[in-house]
């Protein structure tokens, strides 16, 4: 029982020291606090971009803290052949499921020298990003309760239980407009009254981003409570 005198915060440092990621940790403390705080509604928590589990990770602590079910993590979980490099000298990446071609950092790529340094280097520890974030629910005991998908989230609501619902849902997926927009058509029927929606790179560089918060949170008349967290995490509560 000693973890429940520990401050939530040098826990959540300690298990997110060797995770790659860009979550800082007030953005992850925030998170792990809605979780922890929305327990009382029964729901699960969707994660929407999970890369290699740095939030999951701490999402899980709040849901294995708290007895929820499960987090769900559903992310496209590019592996090391999923890369290229544009004619700009930038990077994207395209993922096929079933079939069907899903890309990403297509419209706002990733530059040389962050995916040389970020990202080019979990593929000498790992042949994709899922290995990287398995090891880490391993590594923290929440197998069962953290659950990774190689999906895209269309395909992943399709295939849920009937009385599915959410009391968290943090979106951190494309980035483009019409991208988030669509995420939160798809999130809203299963987040439960008074859960939260929050979304990662809110108002700091990203248009597609603040303007599908604008549009489709701020002023829908279906959120309350709307606050930006941190450096670039919003988050809002369900009416």
């Amino acid at each position: 029982m000693s973890h429940v005198t520990q401050p939530i915060a040098s826990r959540i440092e300690s298990a997110v020291r060797d995770i790659p990621g860009w979550s800082p940790l007030d953005q992850l403390q925030c998170l792990f606090t809605l979780a922890f705080s929305s327990a009382h509604l029964q729901g699960d928590i969707l994660e929407l971009g999970s890369w290699c589990g740095r939030s999951a990770i701490v999402l899980g602590m709040a849901a294995q803290a708290t007895g929820k079910v499960k987090v769900h993590c559903v992310d496209l979980f590019p592996e090391k052949n999923d890369w290229f490099r544009n004619a700009d000298g930038t990077y994207s990446f395209s993922v096929q499921l079933n079939g069907v071609t899903f890309g990403a950092y297509q419209d706002q790529t990733v530059w040389e020298e962050p995916f040389l340094r970020d990202i080019a280097p979990l593929y000498e520890r790992w042949p994709g990003t899922l290995e990287a974030f398995n090891d880490s629910v391993r590594k923290h005991n929440l197998e069962g309760c953290v659950i990774p998908y190689r999906a895209d989230l269309e395909s992943f609501v399709r295939n849920v239980a009937p009385d599915f619902c959410l009391s968290l849902a943090f979106i951190d997926g494309d980035h483009g407009f019409h991208a988030v927009c669509k995420d939160i058509e798809t999130v809203e029927p299963f987040l439960l009254s008074g859960g939260w929606i929050c979304f990662d790179d809110a108002f700091s560089s990203y248009n597609g981003v603040n303007d599908a918060i604008r549009d489709m949170v701020i002023h829908s008349g279906k959120y309350e409570r709307f606050q930006q967290m941190t450096r670039k995490l919003f988050v809002a509560q369900k009416l």
